[in-house]
């Protein structure tokens, strides 16, 4: 039994590990609704305030699987071409978890009649934090000195930086979050060993247009490019179709990780929900029944 407890364990750490490495900032499947998170330089791009609210469970039938929580909210100065914004996050998986919170500001000018372009910052703080008392498997494995004691966390500032040029019809944005690269410890060091890890630098590409089919249909194809120290790529590409700015479907492809399936309604230009299911197409497939995303949002009253 004891055999077989350390096996699962050890397959749980090597998924972790590898999700860690290849993304320690959290997935978004509808980051096409909420592309702050993903470019701080979009704050004040919009003629109105919006906040956006974010739920997403990964790798359903895992146990201790990822979770996502995301509350954030943005918009323009009333009299400026600037813009300024705010979010808080919490991503957990298993025994560890990272709640990060943020303010961002924003300033865009127009290059020309039809292209703006924004450039935006963000400062922030993140926590780590590890529950040594999730990890311990049977009795023996509590006088492991690899393993820490009881919940540890420490603070450490955060700061991410983004472009954004749009028009009407064309989007496209470069953004680098985790910039200071800091290092955080995952449990006491002692004289034989040490706990160091680091975050490391995350960079998107996204962008897109936006097709006028008639009166009715929009089409909108966009593309999001990750990558992240040391040398690993991850693309995403998207179709959406609207149908008379209210309801809206889509298509996505991940590589090497998911297809996915989205809708969602927008009533009055108000209220926006959505929904998307990942369809795991990795190895993960065999033990994961895919990953579900809601996403609720309310865009108030125009103010420029």
């Amino acid at each position: 039994m004891k055999k077989l407890k350390f096996t699962i364990l050890i397959a749980l750490c090597v998924v972790f590990v590898n999700k860690t490495n290849a993304q320690q900032a959290p997935y978004y499947t509808q980051y096409m609704f909420n592309d702050y998170l993903v470019n701080p330089a979009v704050a004040g791009t919009y003629n109105y305030f919006k906040i956006t609210a974010n739920q997403r469970i990964q790798w359903i039938g895992i146990n201790d699987s990822p979770r996502t929580m995301s509350l954030s909210g943005y918009g323009p100065f009333k009299s400026r071409d600037m813009g300024y914004g705010g979010y808080i996050y919490n991503d957990v998986t298993g025994p560890e978890s990272r709640l990060s919170l943020g303010g961002s500001y924003a300033y865009n000018i127009a290059i020309n009649d039809e292209w703006r372009i924004s450039g935006g910052l963000t400062v922030g703080i993140m926590q780590y934090k590890l529950d040594g008392s999730a990890m311990y498997i049977d009795e023996e494995s509590r006088n492991d000195p690899a393993l820490p004691e009881g919940v540890q966390s420490k603070i450490i500032p955060d700061a991410s930086v983004g472009v954004y040029a749009y028009t009407t019809y064309y989007f496209v944005g470069l953004s680098a979050h985790q910039l200071l690269g800091n290092k955080y410890s995952l449990h006491e060091q002692t004289d034989s060993i040490q706990g160091i890890s680091r975050l490391t630098q995350h960079v998107y590409l996204a962008g897109g247009a936006n097709f006028i089919l008639n009166r009715d249909f929009l089409i909108t194809p966009s593309a999001l490019i990750k990558y992240s120290s040391p040398g690993q790529i991850q693309a995403e590409i998207n179709a959406k179709v609207t149908y008379q700015r209210m309801a809206w479907a889509a298509l996505a492809f991940r590589t090497g990780d998911a297809i996915s399936i989205m809708g969602g309604y927008n009533y009055e230009n108000r209220i926006l929900i959505g929904i998307a299911y990942d369809l795991t197409i990795s190895d993960l497939r065999r033990y994961s029944n895919g990953t579900i995303e809601v996403m609720v949002g309310y865009n108030f009253n125009k103010i420029k």
